[in-house]
């Protein structure tokens, strides 16, 4: 962050990182403290050919298109070099929002469907009959992970207590030994996968 000459710490310009609706929101609330967000929703106003122009209107249009290009140059800095490169003939703030907007929005919707997905695929989980326990914690963390990809914030207490009651019956006893002696919420995924590989290989153990 840079610092005024009042000393008041000025807000870094919000990066895209690839989150386009959580990144315009910063981006909007961060030119709205400027003072400069109704350059993003509205086109500088040019008067027509034949209108003849006051020495304040031609102050007040020179004025907005600085400011113009003081927005454009946030947004410059705001984006990598490859998304740079297709905007650069945009003339102005507006023009090159709207772009945006057109270029991510589809990707946003793609994304919130892909998890849409991913999130009823989560839900209906369970462990199978015959299923190992390094098996089952593959195919969970498998589409934990997906979902966190599409922006999903999944901590790891929900995988855990996901895994917890959706194992089979034959670990009811372990699961519930489990529960009782540890805090589920502190309990880390590698931790339960340990408590739970020791189980199953005492089971396997006292079949042979």
């Amino acid at each position: 962050m840079a610092s005024d000459n009042t000393g008041f710490v000025q807000p870094a310009i919000p990066r895209l990182d690839g989150h386009y609706d959580h990144w315009s929101l910063l981006m909007e609330n961060f030119l709205q403290s400027r003072e400069y967000w109704s350059l993003g929703e509205n086109c500088i106003t040019e008067a027509a050919a034949e209108t003849i122009l006051t020495k304040a209107q031609r102050k007040a249009l020179a004025n907005q298109k600085v400011k113009d290009l003081k927005v454009k140059n946030f947004l410059f800095q705001a984006i990598d070099h490859v998304t740079l490169e297709t905007i650069l003939k945009k003339d102005t703030t507006k023009d090159i929002w709207d772009s945006l907007n057109q270029k991510y929005q589809g990707t946003t919707r793609v994304k919130r469907a892909q998890l849409q997905a991913l999130r009823r695929e989560f839900e209906i989980l369970t462990m199978k009959e015959g299923e190992f326990v390094t098996d089952y914690f593959e195919r969970m963390l498998t589409i934990a992970n997906k979902m966190r990809m599409n922006g999903e914030q999944m901590e790891d207490v929900i995988i855990v207590e996901k895994i917890l009651r959706s194992m089979i019956s034959k670990f009811d006893y372990v699961v519930c030994s489990i529960e009782e002696s540890k805090d589920v919420t502190e309990l880390s995924i590698d931790e339960l996968q340990s408590s739970l590989l020791v189980h199953e290989q005492r089971m396997i153990s006292r079949v042979v």
